[in-house]
């Protein structure tokens, strides 16, 4: 390789998310490679935040990267990817959800869950993780609400683009929430 072709920036210009995007959908399975690979831990970690437990989103994740192939055709660029993925992964998550609750809601008394396999800051406290499944049980829009705020650290507005709603009624789902909680816990 020649010195001018290293001086160039040809090397060290990563591609931009749009241009994968389109070659993705254009068919190419490396441009595709390589966007999976490149937001597999966004996925990995949101998933988890809304899992509560490494497996589970471990599984999620997998169906995020599998279900992206047949989807990505449908970013319309209005928002911007991370955003959109996000809104993916959450989709994929309530689809294991609700696919457990059919199942029966005691199927996972007979799981056997080994100690470890709870998120890393979810051990610091029993409260914590006390209050986090607690959270999980809440109504979806008032989870949902609840995990972006405060798990994710989002303002309301950026959590009522996720959600597909107004910023007022991210507060109020909030709002609700909180009242919930205090019967719950």
């Amino acid at each position: 390789m020649t010195p001018e072709f290293i001086n160039s920036g040809v090397l060290d210009a990563p591609v931009a998310d749009e241009t994968l995007i389109a070659r993705a959908v254009g068919g190419d399975r490396r441009a595709f490679g390589e966007l999976v690979e490149r937001h597999y831990d966004f996925i990995f970690r949101t998933a988890c935040k809304w899992c509560g437990k490494v497996s589970d989103a471990e599984d999620v994740a997998q169906d995020v990267c599998i279900k992206l192939a047949s989807v990505l055709k449908s970013f319309d660029g209005r928002s911007a990817f991370t955003s959109w993925l996000y809104r993916v992964t959450l989709n994929a998550v309530r689809d294991m959800q609700r696919a457990r609750s059919r199942r029966g809601r005691n199927a996972d008394r007979y799981a056997e869950v080994a100690p470890d396999e709870y998120l890393p800051e979810q051990e610091d406290a029993a409260t914590s993780r006390e209050l986090w499944n607690a959270v999980r049980k809440l109504p979806e829009q008032q989870r949902d609400a609840v995990l972006l705020i405060y798990a994710e650290g989002m303002s309301h507005a950026e959590a009522g683009v996720i959600m597909g709603c107004k910023e007022a009624t991210v507060s109020w789902h909030v709002h609700e929430a909180k009242k919930t909680l205090r019967g719950l816990l």
